[in-house]
């Protein structure tokens, strides 16, 4: 048997040696790229990945929510939404649908004097009939019957012996019966000529409305129901209070109007005027100091 010399046999290992160095990396690599590591492999942090992109957006839709929520909930004076201002726009042709509609008037006339007017205006007939009160620091003064249209009213006293509501009242006086005059610019008339404006048998511009000066000063909940409050646009020349309009709103969130005020000149308490919904039973009359 032939002797194989150490010198040969040290370069067969050296040789092979070699050739399994030559293969490890190959080996490593196709590991790499074939078999998933401890941690997941390349398949799961690929989905890892993914899911960590979709709860970014997720909360960044999240935080945008309550950024908006926190923006059209705070109860800080600011200019109205594109929402608001649309809302705002179809309270006056909402009114106007709902008609005839019951309203309660509210006018401090000075002195401690204060008129309360509750009846109903129709906004097709652009008019309204209403029982009137007079009240100052010891009691009642007067009292007594009131129609108004665009032009001016008319003051009746209350038949005697007739009762029911201020419109069939109002049917039961004869012209004679009637004081009819023109607007004045005392709060009762100012309020009576605004309640008689306030419906529109078409939207506002709701554009219109916030790029002349509508704003949201806050909520509040009346009779069991949110409202935005919103101060009006403004009328040229005409807003003197920090350049805030005098007419404030009470809208809810379809668009219906609950409550109008109205600042005056020198009078501390603004007019108010209040809606408190349709009453389909009421049958205004003609303009009663005109026809007999």
């Amino acid at each position: 048997m032939a002797r194989t010399s150490p010198a040969r046999t040290r370069q067969d290992r050296t040789s092979q040696d070699r050739t399994r160095q030559a293969r490890r990396p190959v080996v490593a690599e196709q590991a790499t790229r074939t078999a998933p590591d401890a941690t997941g492999g390349p398949r799961r942090r690929t989905a890892r990945l993914r899911i960590l992109a979709v709860l970014v957006v997720c909360a960044a839709v999240v935080g945008g929510l309550v950024a908006y929520r926190t923006v059209t909930g705070g109860t800080g004076e600011r200019p109205v939404t594109v929402d608001e201002a649309s809302r705002l726009a179809l309270s006056r042709l909402n009114l106007f649908q709902a008609s005839p509609v019951s309203v309660a008037l509210t006018a401090a006339e000075g002195g401690d004097v204060t008129v309360r007017v509750e009846g109903v205006v129709d906004y097709r007939a652009r008019r309204g009939v209403g029982r009137y009160r007079v009240t100052g620091a010891n009691g009642a003064l007067d009292h007594g019957l009131v129609v108004w249209d665009a032009g001016g009213l008319g003051l009746a006293p209350e038949p005697a012996g007739v009762d029911g509501p201020a419109w069939e009242q109002a049917e039961r006086v004869p012209r004679q019966g009637w004081s009819p005059r023109a607007y004045t610019a005392d709060p009762l008339d100012a309020g009576l000529q605004l309640v008689v404006q306030l419906g529109a048998d078409r939207p506002d511009n709701p554009l219109l409305l916030a790029q002349s000066g509508a704003r949201r000063l806050g909520g509040e909940r009346l009779d069991g129901r949110d409202y935005d409050r919103f101060a009006g646009p403004r009328a040229q020349g005409a807003a003197a209070d920090g350049g805030r309009s005098p007419l404030t709103y009470w809208v809810d969130g379809d668009g219906m109007l609950r409550r109008v005020t109205m600042r005056m000149p020198g009078l501390g308490t603004p007019t108010a005027v209040d809606f408190s919904g349709q009453d389909g039973s009421a049958k205004l009359p003609e303009a009663p100091w005109l026809t007999g």
